[in-house]
């Protein structure tokens, strides 16, 4: 296993243990439950997904799964965004775990342009 794959893989279980964190600290509102069961299945699934990228049978199947690493994290990004919109959630707790989403984004982003071969 190459050196980035290895990062990133511990970088996405660390992002998803951070997501349950956040979640197992949320009020047991209705609204925050809701909001919050919605970030830990897109959040945790960033990574699941990537390791399935990273088992991938072919190219297509690759850019397939990286492409959906992509969508759960801008999903993510989304009900993070929507904690803090609505009161939920202080913006400061939530920056760094927000920050960690976008970087998320932006490396999803750069694997499928270079494995599309853009």
């Amino acid at each position: 296993m190459q050196n980035e794959e290895k990062d990133l893989k511990a970088r996405t279980k660390k992002y998803a243990r951070r997501i349950i964190q956040m979640y197992a600290a949320l009020a047991k509102e209705t609204v925050a439950q809701v909001l919050g069961k919605q970030v830990l299945r897109s959040g945790t699934s960033v990574g699941a997904n990537y390791r399935e990228a990273n088992r991938a049978r072919s190219k297509a199947e690759f850019i397939a799964k990286i492409g959906d690493c992509l969508k759960e994290a801008d999903e993510s990004e989304y009900w993070l965004e929507l904690l803090v919109d609505e009161g939920i959630v202080e913006a400061s707790e939530l920056s760094a775990l927000l920050d960690e989403t976008n970087q998320l984004i932006a490396i999803f982003v750069t694997i499928l342009k270079t494995a599309k071969g853009h």
